[in-house]
């Protein structure tokens, strides 16, 4: 069975509730239509305002932002911002957009009404790689921090971990540089290596060693047979999962947030409907782990 046929099985198994804040959008609408054909979960448009989500928004932003009640009540008027209230509310399991809006307002938006998981210090976010053979890849971070130090790159990492552990059911995680060990010099690569040392996964370590054995045994690290991909910078992470999408026919589901109490996926913004229902059956499954 391949990994998108066992996290659809297990969303028709737990009928979550999603919210998409976006329904104007007609690749958002065919979405939810199939996702409720198919039995993948039960989509929620966005909601009316209740008391539910203003305490909960009030809660968050009094508390932890010193925003004063009248400002956060106003807020709830932006889409983005009531729909994660709504999932901080518990009136959806789920929050689904990005596909109309850019990527920095619903982290804004989960940011807000969400709020990170306890010990999470940074948000971040993953693409579930699945290549024309059908192999499964995380790819991070690929949508959210820029330059990370080597204190994002290991929330990055850890974070991943995760996910790939709840998604692949195994996270063999390769911290990936142009250099392999010792065998090149500079600071990106002295930040990989000091992220391997604080958390044991394997790097720094080039593409080619992470992925394949033979080419992991002549360089003489790792096994090569990561499955969890850590880029160090925006740039590297963005440019391998288009090229990987384009060149070689992988289907990019994401991004999909990580760090965020309650999931939360960034659509592309040129997902299709087909990506739209399984990128909300990939969110499904991490709200699954989350509960587990």
């Amino acid at each position: 069975m391949s990994v998108l046929d066992q996290v659809f099985e297990r969303a028709r198994l737990r009928q979550a509730r999603v919210v998409f804040p976006e329904t104007g959008d007609p690749r958002v609408a065919q979405a939810m239509e199939r996702l409720s054909a198919e039995g993948l979960c039960v989509p929620l448009p966005l909601a009316d305002v209740t008391d539910a989500q203003a305490a909960a928004l009030v809660t968050a932003l009094v508390t932890g932002r010193g925003v004063g009640e009248g400002v956060a009540r106003r807020m709830l008027a932006r889409p983005l911002i009531r729909a994660a209230a709504m999932v901080a509310a518990g009136e959806a399991d789920a929050m689904v957009a990005g596909a109309d809006s850019p990527t920095r307002r619903v982290i804004e938006a989960a940011s807000l009404a969400i709020g990170l998981s306890p010990g999470v210090t940074v948000p971040s976010s993953f693409f579930l790689m699945i290549l024309a053979d059908g192999r499964p890849l995380i790819f991070a971070d690929c949508a959210v921090n820029t330059y990370p130090d080597a204190d994002v790159l290991e929330a990055i990492a850890r974070a991943s971990q995760s996910s790939g552990r709840a998604l692949l059911g195994r996270a063999e995680v390769a911290l990936l540089s142009f250099s392999t060990g010792t065998s090149g010099a500079g600071a990106s690569v002295e930040m990989v290596a000091e992220v391997a040392r604080r958390t044991g996964f394997t790097g720094p370590i080039q593409a080619d060693a992470a992925l394949n054995a033979a080419i992991a045994a002549k360089k003489g690290l790792g096994s090569g047979d990561a499955n969890v991909l850590v880029f160090p910078s925006l740039d590297a992470g963005n440019i391998a999962y288009k090229l990987v999408q384009e060149l070689a026919g992988a289907q990019a589901l994401g991004p999909v947030l990580q760090g965020f109490a309650k999931p939360v996926c960034d659509l592309s913004r040129g997902a299709t409907v087909a990506d739209i229902v399984a990128a909300t059956a990939v969110t499904l499954m991490l709200a699954e782990a989350a509960v587990m």
